[in-house]
């Protein structure tokens, strides 16, 4: 009996071991970012591969030949709202992100084939928008593929690709301004007014400073203790010429503000009062 069970946990030994799971690092990590743009986001999934002291556009990525920008599956951009990228309007939905390298100019391809494996089933005739960018050299070398967001407005920001010494960015536009005029102005027909937002767009992106004006009174008027809205309120004011409303609605949100404990506000204030003289 002891003969035969030795062969037997033998055998069962050796087929876990050969059926192991082993997890090894990926050597090209995938990445999703996701930045919120305009009143929508822009998520990127992409995989990261590093330099490895290996020469990288040229060599490892050709130039003038369509590259999956990155390793592994093909790069993938989802848009929540349509946007204005590098001059071409871009409706809502997702795309595989395409690159041609060059050493002048990039071209940058949004392309609807979702199932490709990376370059692999690519037609041109799927292509949604062709972008040309020229490269920037940069002082630092990038070791790990980067793409990311940077100066984020809410009209504008830019993306950046970045590898080695190279950079090419892309400048994106939101054009939101209809779409939150609608929203406004059919709130404004519900029982809870947006009157605090309303001045807000009024004031900072439809140039409106009378309207904006009008919805700050109105939103104070709900909130009387409201010390940010007081000195909104002071500012849009001051705009548009009114230096003795400004300074009553700036000592009143002062006021307000000590009450509340708010240094932050308390030294805002003093320093508008300043300005108006």
């Amino acid at each position: 009996m002891k003969k035969l069970l030795l062969p037997i946990i033998a055998i069962s030994c050796f087929s876990f071991v050969s059926t192991a799971q082993v997890r090894m690092p990926a050597p090209s990590t995938t990445q999703t970012v996701k930045q919120e743009f305009g009143i929508g986001s822009i998520e990127l999934t992409y995989s990261r591969p590093s330099a490895k002291g290996r020469k990288i556009f040229g060599e490892l990525v050709p130039y003038n030949k369509l590259w999956r920008t990155g390793a592994n599956a093909a790069t993938k951009i989802v848009l929540t709202e349509p946007l204005e990228i590098g001059g071409k309007r871009i409706d809502t939905g997702t795309y595989v992100l395409y690159t041609i390298p060059g050493i002048d100019s990039w071209d940058i391809i949004f392309n609807k084939g979702l199932k490709n494996w990376g370059t692999d089933g690519y037609k041109e005739s799927e292509d949604v928008a062709r972008i040309r960018v020229e490269p920037m050299k940069m002082k630092e070398k990038m070791e790990t593929f980067t793409i990311v967001f940077a100066n984020i407005k809410p009209e504008s920001c830019e993306m950046h690709i970045m590898w080695e010494k190279t950079d090419v960015g892309i400048t994106v536009k939101a054009d939101f301004r209809d779409k939150v005029r609608a929203q406004i102005e059919a709130a404004m027909q519900t029982d809870k007014k947006p009157y605090w937002q309303a001045a807000q767009f009024y004031n900072e992106y439809d140039t409106n400073l009378p309207k904006a004006l009008e919805n700050v009174t109105k939103a104070i008027a709900e909130n009387d203790k409201a010390y940010w809205m007081w000195i909104y309120k002071a500012k849009i004011q001051k705009e548009l010429g009114d230096k003795e409303g400004a300074l009553a609605s700036s000592k009143k949100s002062m006021e307000l503000a000590k009450e509340a404990k708010n240094d932050d506000y308390v030294k805002i204030n003093q320093d508008f009062q300043k300005g108006l003289k």
